[in-house]
């Protein structure tokens, strides 16, 4: 192959390439029937027993719930506990807070996924399925910074809250959380009627909740909405992260990486050739 027949495939190939679309998955909203749990930080006391009930739901190591020195710092959820309650301090006041995967309305994790691992259900949650290479894009792409990876596992998985979808939702059940909780801080049931409650809530007791609800719009909307007392940036919350879902925000760099990816290399390879060829002739 001569430099000109080269140069001419390859501008046929990539005008093909660059014809083609990158696999961009996003929902088109929130659902409005989707599962959803409203957690109420006001009426949280620490208790834990959601991290319990989580752990024996998911087969995963029991935590100890008399150890309060947990409240020491702040924890994130790791591949063996997939909530955690963390305790923050606003003036003289404790407020407890529960942290688990957000099981977002139009994910990010489930966006990049290069092999569908990840999976939205049509219930609402997110499930992780085993044809999982490992790459590890979610976790990057999640702004919660929930799915965690089983380092010291000969076969690992991502893990993280499964809303109980297989064990319990599909049941008709409640996720373990909420059925554990004396407290009833953790509300369930569909997304409509969780933001109805949390409005209600607002508007019964103006002086009780700042006047936001945590995961109504944020990404695009989140499966997980949260009531509090004080600006939600003081208990742990990013406030930073917009309201449109992250994969329409990739969407434009997507195709372009799509194409820079099946293009360039081939072309570098090409040229590389070319010039050895040149250099032997010579």
């Amino acid at each position: 192959m001569n430099r000109r027949t080269f140069l001419k495939t390859m501008g046929i190939g990539s005008g093909i390439l660059l014809g083609a679309r990158p696999r961009i998955i996003h929902a088109s909203g929130p659902l409005p029937d989707s599962a959803t749990v409203l957690v109420d930080t006001t009426r949280c006391i620490g208790c834990r027993l959601c991290e319990e009930a989580c752990a024996q739901a998911n087969s995963l190591p029991e935590p100890d719930l008399s150890d309060l020195t947990v409240f020491d710092r702040k924890r994130s959820t790791s591949e063996t506990a997939f909530t955690v309650v963390n305790r923050y301090m606003a003036g003289d006041a404790e407020i407890h807070v529960k942290t688990q995967c957000m099981h977002c309305s139009d994910a990010a994790c489930v966006s990049s996924c290069l092999v569908n691992a990840l999976k939205k259900e049509k219930e609402g949650p997110i499930s992780w399925h085993t044809n999982c290479m490992g790459c590890r894009y979610c976790m990057v792409a999640c702004p919660f910074e929930m799915p965690k990876f089983e380092y010291h596992s000969a076969a690992p998985r991502i893990r993280k809250c499964t809303f109980c979808y297989a064990t319990r939702l599909v049941n008709g059940q409640k996720p373990a959380c909420v059925e554990a909780c004396p407290m009833e801080a953790l509300s369930f049931g569909t997304r409509s009627e969780m933001l109805q409650e949390a409005k209600g809530r607002i508007a019964n007791a103006p002086g009780t909740y700042v006047n936001h609800i945590y995961g109504e719009h944020e990404v695009g909307g989140t499966s997980w909405l949260y009531l509090s007392a004080v600006p939600f940036d003081q208990i742990g919350f990013r406030t930073d992260l917009g309201t449109t879902p992250y994969p329409v925000l990739t969407k434009g760099y997507l195709k372009t990486v799509h194409g820079i990816d099946l293009i360039v290399p081939p072309v570098l390879f090409g040229l590389a050739y070319l010039s050895r060829r040149k250099r032997d002739n010579d």
